[in-house]
């Protein structure tokens, strides 16, 4: 997954936190942003799309959804960890 340059991280804290840098971006003039996220926080970045989505985006749609596994080093040795892109696009 390649680094954009709207993308928003997605972890630990509520989901409308999130949901605020989704719709902030987009209302500063991006007109594609990325929601990214690992592990347990993906349905956290799920429900964040889908908000921003439904309820606070006018002309925005998913454009692609992309998944993966990255490997990370934790105390214990490798382990795998699930991964979502889910980008958004304008079409204003």
């Amino acid at each position: 997954m390649e680094l954009r340059e709207n993308t928003v991280f997605v972890g630990n804290k509520p989901v409308m936190n999130y949901v605020l840098a989704v719709v902030t971006q987009f209302n500063n003039g991006a007109n594609q942003v990325a929601i990214k996220a690992r592990g347990k926080a993906i349905s956290r970045a799920v429900d964040t799309a889908e908000i921003a989505l439904n309820r606070f985006l006018e002309g925005v749609e998913k454009k692609e959804i992309l998944i993966s596994t990255e490997v990370i080093d934790t105390d214990s040795g490798k382990t795998n960890v699930s991964s979502i892109e889910i980008v958004l696009t304008n079409n204003k």
